[in-house]
């Protein structure tokens, strides 16, 4: 007699076989557990809850080592006490917005001999949207100093700002537009040059060209042009965007304009070398976008597209400083709106050309025709 169908065995032996099938996939792999890791690693390592510092210079004659307030203000999680050792420098990071402020602290004795404190912020309007942020901060920082030194209830301290308006405004399209250009070339270059040589590869199309008369040279530099036109292309609409309608930041006009297609140049010769790379070792199209998102990911991530790299710890930083996008993002916004020229940027153009040297090498020795 024939033994009954039975349905939950089948469902158990589909449901075995479908767990097997999506276990063969590294993507699934990837996106379902991988990439929440990573998000979770990366947003786990902000400094201090995912609140970035602010730097803070102290004024010459404010006593670092004895002054009750300093040393409070140490133990604020957002505010970062700086010093420098000529006021020159000082004066280029305040009116380029690298630091957020100048504090003095005046201690003065009332009649019965109590220290009131009185702080006083310079800052210019590159940084003018930091007091957001460091008033409160400051004023907490004030409060627990009052309930530990004045059970009285008595103002002990007193906060006033100064701004210079002379300064050029930092907005937030100025530290967003850098990013958004960085990450805009990262992924549509790498998928880009990747999946179009593989499907050339896969089409035997490399293998006809490579049998032409056509030098090898000119075949690679044909489809790497439209593929850099296309993505200046994109760039150009971005900044002018930027500028015209969200009022982006161009210190010099063209010659900024220029510097900046210049880097982009750069981070595009960078990043189709990269996705040459993926689609020589790719042996389905399938493991491409695996391989991109391994490569573009971390540096989304961690490139300073987003927020500042300053808001992870210092080891952390480290590791952003070895991507290409972060000192793309960098050279970027330290040209657009410090004003500073190629010249200025050579660390940064410098880590890219490291970067462009090595993955050429890599193309030179890997790439395939067939």
């Amino acid at each position: 007699m024939n033994k009954p169908y039975s349905q939950t065995t089948a469902l158990l032996a589909i449901t075995k076989a479908s767990f097997k099938a999506i276990l063969k996939h590294p993507t699934a792999i990837f996106f379902s557990i991988g990439f929440p890791l990573i998000f979770v690693w990366i947003f786990g390592s902000f400094g201090d809850g995912g609140i970035p510092t602010y730097k803070i210079a102290l004024d010459k004659s404010v006593d670092t080592l004895h002054n009750p307030i300093v040393q409070a203000i140490k133990f604020a999680p957002v505010l970062k006490l700086v010093s420098y050792s000529n006021d020159a420098d000082l004066k280029i990071d305040l009116e380029k917005g690298r630091i957020s402020a100048v504090m003095s602290i005046d201690e003065v004795k009332d009649a019965l001999g109590k220290p009131h404190f009185n702080i006083h912020l310079k800052t210019t309007s590159a940084s003018e949207p930091d007091l957001r942020v460091i008033e409160p901060a400051l004023k907490a920082v004030a409060e627990g100093f009052e309930k530990m030194t004045n059970p009285s209830k008595q103002d002990l301290v007193n906060i006033s700002t100064t701004v210079d308006k002379s300064i050029r405004e930092y907005k937030n399209i100025d530290f967003v537009l850098p990013g958004q250009i960085g990450f805009s070339i990262l992924f549509s270059t790498l998928f880009g040059i990747a999946f179009t040589f593989y499907g050339l590869r896969e089409q035997l199309v490399l293998k006809r060209f490579y049998a032409s008369p056509v030098n090898k040279l000119h075949i690679l530099l044909g489809i790497g042009f439209s593929r850099l036109a296309f993505q200046l292309t994109s760039v150009i609409v971005l900044i002018l965007l930027g500028k015209f309608w969200l009022g982006f930041t161009l210190v010099h006009g063209i010659a900024t304009f220029l510097q900046m297609i210049t880097m982009a140049i750069l981070l595009l010769l960078v990043l189709m070398g990269v996705g040459l790379i993926f689609s020589s070792i790719a042996k389905q199209d399938s493991t491409i976008p695996l391989f991109i998102n391994v490569f573009a990911l971390p540096q989304m991530l961690l490139g300073g597209t987003f927020f500042p790299i300053s808001v992870f710890p210092p080891w952390m930083q480290f590791v952003c400083k070895l991507f290409p996008l972060t000192h793309f993002n960098i050279a970027l916004r330290k040209i657009s709106f410090e004003g500073l020229s190629l010249i200025d940027c050579w660390q940064n153009i410098g880590v890219l050309g490291i970067w462009l040297v090595v993955v050429y090498f890599i193309v030179y020795k890997i790439f395939k025709w067939e």
